[in-house]
C-alpha cells in the first residue's frame, strides 16, 4: 500500500487515462440507438413456443406444465393472444392454461410428411379446441407447402377435414408467394395467414417495412375477400450477415417497434415472431433461428419498447468486469516498471486492458446463445486458442514496450578498450566441425591466427568426417599455423556435436581459464577476446556472448532476407533477455569459465541445442551472463530453404526437449531461477508453441470446413468474435515485428518486410518440430550445411512442398465454403478470409523456396552496398 501512495504523478496519471479510456471506449462502441418509433400498446400477439434453454423438441425434451404456466405469466402483461404450433408432446395443455390469464389461443396443429403424427396432431387439436373456449381459430400446419412436406391437396384434405370437426375458423400457415400461386389452398381456407419476414428475404432493415406492406398488399389484393393473418412478423437479435439483412438486437427492436406502429394504424391481425429465444432451433436453422424472442432464454426482455436501444444492454457491467480483471494487473505494471518512459507504461497498459475488454466481451458474446454440442467443442477449442494467442500478444507487446520506451538499462554491456588490470586469462577456442568444406574452415583458422589477443589455443575438432580428402588439409594447415593450433580426428565418435565439444574440453590446456566456441564458418575481428575476456575478472560471470553476424548476405536475394531475420532476435530479444540475466546461449561466438562447464555437468550430449541447454544450467546455478550486441566475427548464412528449415527444426526441437527436462524449474515453485529468467525462457519458447497450436488450428479449419459443405445439420460457422480477433493478432503481431525493426534493426523498409515473411516461412517447419518433440525422445544432430551449391527453382519449390499442400488445402476449402455457404452470408466470407489468413506463412514459405530458387548473380557484376548494419 505505501509504495502505491509514493506512486509518482505521471504513473497516477497513466492509470486514470488508462480506466477512462477503457470506459470511453465502451461507451462510444455501445451507445444507445433510438428507433424513430415507439409502442406503448398492448401487443395483438405472439408466437408462443415454450422450450426452455435445456429443451429440445427433436430429442424429446419438452417443456413441463410448470414451464408453460411461468412462461404465460411473462407474456400475459403485454399480450392479448398467443398462437401454438402443435397439440401434442404435452403442449395440448397450453390453452387450459393461457385461459387463466385471460389469453386468446390460435391452436395449430404441425403437419409434415409423417401421416402418424398428422393423424395424432388433427384429432389433439379438434379435442384441445372443443375443450377451451378460448381457442378463437386453429391452423392446420405451418409452412409445409414451403417445406415441401405436402402437395396441396394433401393439405387442402386436412383443413377439411378440420373444418367439418369444429365451428371456429380454420386456416394454414405459408410465405405470400404461396397463396398466390395456389388460388385453391385460399379457396379451402376460412382465413389467409402469411408469413412477412424480411431477414430471409435478405432486405435491409432500413427497407423492411415497405417490404412488409407490399407482402401484405399483394395477398389482399389477390384476395379481396379472406380475412389476412399476419402470422409471423420479426427480426433475429443475431445470426449471420444476409445480403442487406443485418441480424441485431438493434434491428430486431427498431422492426418490432415500426411493425406494431404499422399494423396499428392499418388495423391488422398479427402474431410477432416470437416470444422466447429458443436456442434448440441452431440445430435446424443456424444461429439466427435461435434469436426471434422478445424475451432471451431466461426470459428477460431484450429491449424496452420506448427509449434507446442498447446492442450490449449490460454493457456497464461487463465494463465493470473487464476494468477489474485488469487494474491489478496494471497497477502491478505501473509499479514495477518505473524504468520505462510514461508512454510505454501507457501503450502496455491500454494493451492489458484492451485484452481484458477483449476476454470478456468475447465469452459473454458467445454464452448468450445456445450451443450445439459441436459448437460447444469448437467454443472450447477456440477460446483456448484465443487466450494463447492474446498471451503471445502480451508477451510481443512487452518485448516491444522494454525496446521502444526503456528510460534506462541496467544491464549494458560495451566492448572493452583499455585493460588496465592486464587481465588475459588464457582462452581455449574449439572450433568443431563435421565434413565441412576445408577452404571455409580454413579462412576460420586463419582469422584466428590474426587475433591480438596475447594467450590462446585453438582446438580443431573433426568428428565423424569419413573422406580424409576433406580432413586431412585441415590437419595439415594446423601445422602451419604453429603449436596453438591442435588437429584432433575423431572417426566414429558419439554425441554428434556435443560429444566433439566434450572431447575438446577433456584435452583443453589445463591452464586456460575461458574455453571460446565457434563455428566452422566463423571469421572473427582481431580484437574478439581483447574486448570481452575482461569481464571473467568478475567472479560471477559464466559466459561471456557475442551475436551471432553474417557476410556475403547481400550477394542473393535468400540470403538478404534471412539474415535480417537471423538479426531481429539478436539485436532485439537477446538484449531484452539481457536485462534480465536470462539470455539464450548459441554455440557460436560464445566464452565460458573452464571451471564451471566442467562444473556443471560438461555439454549435455542428449540434447541437440546443447549450447541453450548449458546456459540454462549456468543460471540455475545463480551465475551471471555478460551479452553485448556488438558483432566480433561473421559467418554464413544457410544456402538453401531447406538448410534454413533443418537449422530451425533443430533449434525448435532442442528447445522442447530442454523444457521437458527442466520443466520443474519453470513453475512458481522452482527455486534456481529467478522470475525475470522464468519469464523469458518460457515466453520466449511460448511463440513456437503458438507455431505448432496454428498447424492443429489449420487442419482443424480444414476439418470444419468439410463439415460445414457436408454435415451442415452438426457444423455451424464459428461466432465472428471469435475469427475476428484471430485476425487482428495476425496483424498486430505483423504491425509489432516493423516497429521493433524500425527501432532496433538498421535495414531498409523492404528488408524490414523480407525479415518478416522469412520469419513466417519457418512457421509450419517450428510447429513441426514442436509436435515431434513433444512424442520423441530424441533426434541426430542434423548440421545446417553451408557453401552449397544453389537449388534449381523447382528444388527450392519441393522443399516447401508441405507448406504448399497444406496452403492448397485452405485454399480450396475457403473457395469451397464462399462458393457453397457464401452469397449473402457474410459470415461465410469471414470464414473463407480467416483460411486464406491461416494460408499466409505457408504462402511465405513458397516465396522464400522460389526466391532461393533464383540463380546466382554473376560475382563479375557490381553488386548493390549493403545495408547499414
Amino acid at each position: 500500500m505505501g509504495k502505491i501512495l509514493k506512486m509518482r504523478g505521471s504513473a497516477w496519471l497513466v492509470l486514470v487515462l488508462l480506466v477512462l479510456g477503457n470506459i470511453g471506449a465502451w461507451a462510444l462502441s455501445n451507445r444507445p440507438t433510438t428507433p424513430e418509433r415507439l409502442w406503448a400498446g398492448t401487443i395483438a400477439g405472439v408466437a408462443f413456443s415454450p422450450y426452455q434453454e435445456n429443451q429440445n423438441p427433436q430429442d424429446g425434451r419438452h417443456p413441463s406444465r410448470a414451464d408453460m404456466e411461468r412462461d404465460l405469466e411473462v407474456v400475459a402483461p403485454y399480450v392479448r393472444s398467443i398462437r401454438t404450433y402443435t397439440a401434442t408432446d404435452g403442449l395440448e395443455v397450453i390453452p387450459e392454461l393461457a385461459a387463466k390469464h385471460d389469453l386468446d389461443v390460435t391452436a395449430g396443429a404441425w403437419i409434415s410428411g409423417d401421416l402418424g403424427k398428422n393423424e395424432q396432431e388433427i384429432n389433439s387439436l379438434v379435442r384441445l379446441t372443443r375443450a377451451n373456449p378460448n381457442v378463437k381459430r386453429v391452423m392446420v400446419g405451418n409452412e409445409v407447402m414451403y417445406r415441401g412436406d405436402l402437395e396441396v391437396g394433401a393439405l387442402i384434405d386436412y383443413v377439411q377435414r378440420v373444418k367439418k370437426q369444429l365451428d371456429v375458423p380454420v386456416s394454414t400457415a405459408e410465405p405470400p408467394y404461396v397463396w398466390i400461386k395456389h388460388p385453391e389452398l385460399a379457396e379451402a381456407v376460412d382465413y389467409i395467414t402469411i408469413h412477412l419476414l424480411p431477414y430471409w428475404e435478405k432486405v435491409p432493415i432500413e427497407q423492411a417495412m415497405d417490404q412488409v406492406r407490399r407482402g401484405y398488399d399483394e395477398v389482399r389484393a389477390k384476395y379481396p375477400d379472406k380475412h389476412i393473418l399476419v402470422g409471423e412478423a420479426g427480426w433475429p437479435s443475431d445470426g449471420p450477415y444476409r445480403g442487406g439483412a443485418q441480424a441485431s438486437l438493434v434491428n430486431e427492436a427498431t422492426f418490432i417497434r415500426n411493425f406494431l406502429n404499422l399494423a396499428g394504424e392499418n388495423r391488422w391481425d398479427y402474431y410477432i415472431m416470437e416470444a422466447f429465444d429458443q436456442p434448440w432451433k441452431r440445430e435446424i436453422g443456424g444461429e439466427a433461428e435461435a434469436n426471434w424472442g422478445i424475451w432471451d432464454t431466461h426470459r428477460q426482455m431484450k429491449f424496452p419498447m420506448e427509449g434507446g436501444v442498447f446492442e450490449v444492454p449490460g454493457w456497464p457491467v461487463l465494463c465493470a468486469i473487464a476494468t477489474a480483471l485488469a487494474f491489478l494487473p496494471m497497477v502491478w505494471f505501473v509499479l514495477q516498471r518505473d524504468d520505462l518512459k510514461p508512454a510505454g507504461q501507457l501503450f502496455y497498459g491500454a494493451l492489458i486492458q484492451g485484452i481484458a475488454s477483449g476476454l470478456v466481451w468475447t465469452a459473454t458474446e458467445a454464452m448468450t446463445t445456445g450451443m450445439n454440442t459441436m459448437s460447444f467443442i469448437a467454443f472450447l477449442v477456440l477460446i483456448f486458442a484465443q487466450i494463447l494467442l492474446l498471451v503471445v500478444v502480451l508477451i510481443d507487446g512487452l518485448e516491444l514496450t522494454e525496446v521502444v520506451w526503456t528510460d534506462r538499462w541496467k544491464r549494458k554491456f560495451a566492448p572493452v578498450k583499455a585493460n588496465p588490470n592486464n587481465y588475459y586469462p588464457k582462452v581455449s577456442i574449439h572450433v568443431p566441425c563435421y565434413n565441412e568444406p576445408a577452404h571455409m574452415v580454413i579462412e576460420t583458422l586463419n582469422a584466428l591466427a590474426k587475433m591480438d589477443y596475447p594467450n590462446f589455443e585453438v582446438l580443431v575438432l573433426d568428428n565423424n568426417t569419413k573422406d580424409e580428402a576433406v580432413w586431412k588439409p585441415l590437419e595439415e594447415h594446423c601445422a602451419k599455423l604453429g603449436p596453438r593450433f591442435r588437429f584432433f580426428h575423431l572417426a566414429k565418435w558419439p554425441g554428434y556435436k556435443a560429444g566433439a565439444l566434450n572431447f575438446g574440453l577433456a584435452v583443453t590446456a589445463p591452464d586456460a581459464e575461458v574455453v571460446g566456441v565457434i563455428d566452422s564458418d566463423y571469421q572473427v575481428t582481431p580484437d574478439w577476446l581483447s574486448s570481452t575476456t575482461p569481464y571473467f575478472e568478475n567472479p560471477k560471470v559464466a559466459f561471456v556472448q557475442s551475436p551471432q553476424d553474417y557476410r556475403d548476405w547481400h550477394i542473393h536475394p535468400f540470403h538478404r532476407m534471412i539474415n535480417w531475420e537471423y538479426q531481429g532476435f539478436f539485436h532485439i530479444g537477446m538484449v531484452q533477455r539481457n536485462e534480465r540475466n536470462a539470455i539464450i546461449q548459441h554455440g557460436t561466438m560464445t566464452l565460458i569459465r573452464t571451471s564451471i562447464l566442467k562444473q556443471v555437468g560438461w555439454w549435455a550430449e542428449w540434447c541437440i541445442c546443447e549450447d541453450a541447454e548449458l546456459g540454462l544450467r549456468l543460471f540455475e546455478e545463480g551465475l551471471e551472463s555478460v551479452y553485448m550486441p556488438d558483432s566480433f566475427g561473421k559467418g554464413l548464412v544457410p544456402d538453401s530453404f531447406a538448410g534454413y528449415k533443418t537449422q530451425r527444426f533443430r533449434w525448435a526441437y532442442g528447445a522442447v526437449q530442454i523444457i521437458k527436462r527442466h520443466w520443474r524449474e519453470f513453475l512458481p515453485s522452482g527455486k534456481k531461477l529467478t522470475f525475470g529468467q522464468k519469464y523469458h525462457f518460457v515466453t520466449g519458447w511460448l511463440p513456437w508453441f503458438a507455431d505448432a497450436a496454428h498447424m492443429g488450428f489449420v487442419i482443424g479449419g480444414v476439418f470444419w470446413s468439410l463439415g460445414l459443405l457436408l454435415a451442415p445439420r452438426y457444423f455451424e460457422f464459428p461466432p465472428t468474435v471469435f475469427i475476428m480477433p484471430t485476425l487482428g493478432v495476425f496483424f498486430f503481431k505483423v504491425a509489432c515485428g516493423l516497429w521493433l525493426y524500425a527501432a532496433r534493426v538498421k535495414c531498409g523498409f523492404l528488408d524490414k518486410v523480407n525479415a518478416a515473411v522469412a520469419g513466417m516461412a519457418l512457421t509450419h517447419t517450428v510447429g513441426r518440430a514442436v509436435w515431434t518433440g513433444l512424442f520423441t525422445q530424441g533426434r541426430p544432430f542434423v548440421r545446417t550445411p553451408k557453401c552449397e551449391d544453389q537449388p534449381a527453382l523447382i528444388q527450392g519449390f519441393l522443399h516447401a512442398k508441405e507448406e504448399v499442400m497444406l496452403m492448397v488445402a485452405l485454399w480450396i476449402t475457403a473457395f469451397a465454403v464462399g462458393w457453397r455457404e457464401g452469397g449473402d452470408n457474410r459470415d461465410a466470407y469471414i470464414w473463407s478470409a480467416m483460411l486464406v489468413v491461416q494460408s499466409l506463412p505457408y504462402i511465405a514459405a513458397l516465396a522464400v523456396a522460389t526466391i532461393n530458387g533464383l540463380p546466382m548473380p554473376k560475382q563479375d557484376e557490381p553488386q548493390p552496398a549493403p545495408a547499414a548494419e
